[in-house]
């Protein structure tokens, strides 16, 4: 299958490196505007030619949105212009749902567009980011299957089975709602104690020498690219305000406690918080 890649980072190289390892395509063409990226791409064999967005198009079989999600919402009507009255399909990775659902769902072309989500990532950006195997064994979500046409939802099924990928499917909406709570708020909250953390060593200097496994490990998502996140945060802005609401209220639970050195609710409100266990064993 000849497959075209829109956006050359870590999702997108990553995913030419399998899908060409694994022989899922013959021919890859990536279309990225930073030609730093471009050359990257090229000198490291993630594709077989740069090209731009139309002859990409028209070259591919496939074509994958590999970019921030507002230009994923952005560049989809242009593509489904394009490839309408083909046997063309095109599929997304962006980590949010309702909006490029809500772009696209009166196109005539409609129907050769899959949403997907791989739940899969690193804190890093770019195309030397990029790593074989980053899909391996986590979940992709294909959201709102019944608007795709069977053909078209068996080639990005075809493609996530290839990147050995585990395979549900939400409504758009149920989406976005769960990946606030299970994947933004991480980021947002990572992003908050690196900033927090930055305005005391200010004051302190040493206090970034004390940081241990836990400091590193929670604020690993800081290092997080902003131009991929920013525009995810202002996505789903009312799916991520909520989640934030609720997290303040489980903080302010914690504050009052540790103000009333109430070691017997701390204790208990941390059981509670250890059933996660059960799920993320």
């Amino acid at each position: 299958m000849k497959v075209a890649v829109i956006g050359i980072g870590l999702i997108g190289g990553s995913l030419m490196i399998d899908l060409r390892k694994r022989k899922f395509a013959s021919r890859i063409t990536g279309v990225d505007t930073n030609v730093q990226h471009q050359n990257i791409a090229l000198l490291c064999g993630l594709v077989d030619e740069i090209g731009n967005l139309e002859d990409a198009i028209d070259k591919s079989d496939l074509i994958v949105l590999a970019t921030p999600v507002n230009t994923n919402c952005s560049m989809l009507p242009v593509i489904l212009d394009r490839i309408e009255g083909t046997s063309k399909v095109v599929t997304d990775m962006g980590s949010t749902k309702g909006s490029i659902s809500e772009i696209s769902k009166d196109h005539p072309a409609r129907g050769r567009f899959v949403a997907a989500h791989p739940m899969a990532g690193t804190e890093f950006s770019g195309p030397l980011a990029s790593i074989g195997r980053l899909f391996d064994y986590k979940t992709a979500i294909i959201c709102d299957p019944e608007m795709s046409d069977p053909d078209a939802l068996e080639t990005v099924k075809s493609m996530l089975q290839t990147l050995n990928m585990k395979i549900v499917y939400m409504n758009s909406a149920v989406h976005d709602v769960h990946v606030a709570y299970v994947s933004h708020i991480s980021h947002i909250t990572s992003f908050s104690l690196a900033l927090s953390v930055l305005e005391k060593e200010q004051e302190e200097e040493n206090i970034l020498t004390l940081a241990g496994g836990g400091f590193e490990s929670t604020v690993r998502l800081a290092k997080s690219n902003g131009d991929t996140w920013a525009p995810i945060f202002v996505e789903n802005s009312e799916y991520i305000l909520e989640a934030i609401d609720t997290y303040i209220e489980k903080m302010e639970i914690f504050r009052k406690m540790i103000a009333a050195k109430d070691e017997a609710g701390l204790k208990s409100i941390m059981e509670e918080a250890n059933k996660i266990r059960k799920i993320l064993n």
